[in-house]
C-alpha cells in the first residue's frame, strides 16, 4: 500500500511539473512555426522595406532592444503610450532622441494582417532590432521567440537598471552584470554606438566650458562646428556623427576611433582607458570578427532577459496600448 501512495505522488509530482512546463514555457527557437510560420519572413521583409525608405530606422530598431529588455523585462513595455495613470517609458529622460516607434506598428500590421492574435510585439522588437542589424551591415544572429507583451510602462523604475552615459565604468559593468552581460559583452554592445549620431545635448559638457582635455585636438572643431550653442535647443537638428568614417555600418571602427580619443560620450573615453575594458576595446579594434562575436552573445543575453512567457502577460493587438485599453 505504501508504495502505491509512493507512486502516487510521484505521478501527482511529475504531472505537476508538466503542467508548470506547459504554462511557463521557455523561448525557443521559431516559437511561430505552427501559429504563424511567416512571422519572421513578414517581419525581416517590412524591417528590409522600412530601411530602404527610411536609414535611421535601423539604429532606432537597434537601440530598443537596449532599452525595452534591459529595464526588467524583454516585454515591450516601451512601446506603451502614456495614460493618466501611467508615464511612458517613450516620455523619460533615459528615452530622449528615441523614434521610428510608429514603423514597429507598421511592421505589426502587417503581421496581423496575416497572422490576428498571434505574434507579440514584444518579438517583433527583438526581431526588427536583430533584423535591423543585418540591414547596418552587422552579424545575423539567431534569436528564440516566444515572449508576450506586458501591460505597464516601467518609467518609474528605469534609472534604477539603465546605466548613463555619464556614469562611471564602475556602476555600467556591474549593471550589466546583473543581467548576465560580462565585460567583453559590455565592450561589445557599446559597439552599437559605431552607427547613427549623438544629439549635442549628450555632449556638451565635454566642449562648454571648456574642451574636454581628453578629447583628440584634431576632433574637436568638427564636434564645435556641429554643436555651437553651449546649450543646445533639445528639439534642434543638432547632432554629430558617432563614427564620421563609417557612420551607416555597424564595425569595429568605433574601438579604433575611442582608442585615438575620438569617442564622443565620456562612456566611450572610459571604454578605451579603463583597464577592465581596454584589453578588449584593443581586441575588438584588430578583430571585426571577435567584435562580431561578443556582440551577437550579448544581443542574445539581453534579448532573453526575464521574458514573459505562457499565460504571462498578453498578445497586444496594437503595440502602444495594452489591450484593456485598445
Amino acid at each position: 500500500m505504501a508504495s502505491k501512495h509512493v507512486f502516487f505522488f510521484a505521478m501527482l509530482f511529475f504531472s505537476g511539473v508538466s503542467v508548470f512546463a506547459e504554462d511557463n514555457p521557455s523561448l525557443v527557437m521559431d516559437y511561430y512555426k505552427d501559429t504563424c510560420p511567416q512571422a519572421e519572413d513578414i517581419i525581416r521583409e517590412q524591417v528590409k522595406l522600412l530601411y530602404k525608405r527610411h536609414k535611421n530606422t535601423a539604429f532606432s530598431w537597434l537601440r530598443n532592444i537596449f532599452h525595452d529588455c534591459f529595464v526588467e523585462s524583454c516585454d515591450a513595455s516601451l512601446l506603451l503610450d502614456s495614460t493618466r495613470r501611467m508615464l511612458s517609458e517613450k516620455e523619460t529622460d533615459r528615452s530622449f532622441g528615441m523614434r521610428n516607434f510608429r514603423y514597429i506598428e507598421t511592421i505589426k500590421e502587417a503581421v496581423e494582417r496575416e497572422c490576428p492574435g498571434v505574434v507579440s510585439c514584444a518579438d517583433i522588437l527583438v526581431l526588427s532590432g536583430r533584423d535591423g542589424i543585418v540591414a547596418l551591415g552587422g552579424p545575423y544572429i539567431p534569436l528564440k521567440t516566444g515572449r508576450r507583451d506586458g501591460r505597464k510602462s516601467r518609467a518609474d523604475i528605469l534609472e534604477q537598471h539603465l546605466p548613463d552615459h555619464n556614469e562611471s565604468m564602475t556602476v555600467v559593468l556591474d549593471r550589466f552584470a546583473k543581467i548576465g552581460i560580462n565585460t567583453p559583452g559590455v565592450v561589445a554592445l557599446l559597439g552599437s554606438h559605431s552607427v547613427g549620431r549623438t544629439h549635442c545635448v549628450k555632449l556638451v559638457h565635454r566642449l562648454y566650458p571648456e574642451v574636454d582635455p581628453q578629447l583628440n585636438p584634431e576632433h574637436v572643431p568638427h564636434m564645435l562646428k556641429k554643436c555651437p550653442d553651449p546649450i543646445p535647443d533639445p528639439k534642434a537638428v543638432q547632432y554629430v556623427r558617432n563614427d564620421r568614417g563609417t557612420p551607416m555600418k555597424l564595425d569595429n571602427n568605433y574601438y579604433r576611433n575611442i582608442l585615438d580619443n575620438k569617442g564622443l560620450m565620456l562612456v566611450d573615453h572610459q571604454l578605451a582607458v579603463d583597464k577592465r575594458t581596454k584589453p578588449y576595446v584593443k581586441k575588438m579594434a584588430k578583430s571585426q570578427d571577435y567584435f562580431f562575436k561578443e556582440f551577437s552573445r550579448a544581443i542574445t543575453i539581453l534579448s532573453e532577459n526575464n521574458p514573459l512567457t505562457g499565460t504571462k502577460g498578453e498578445i497586444r493587438k496594437q503595440c502602444n496600448l495594452s489591450n484593456k485599453l485598445h
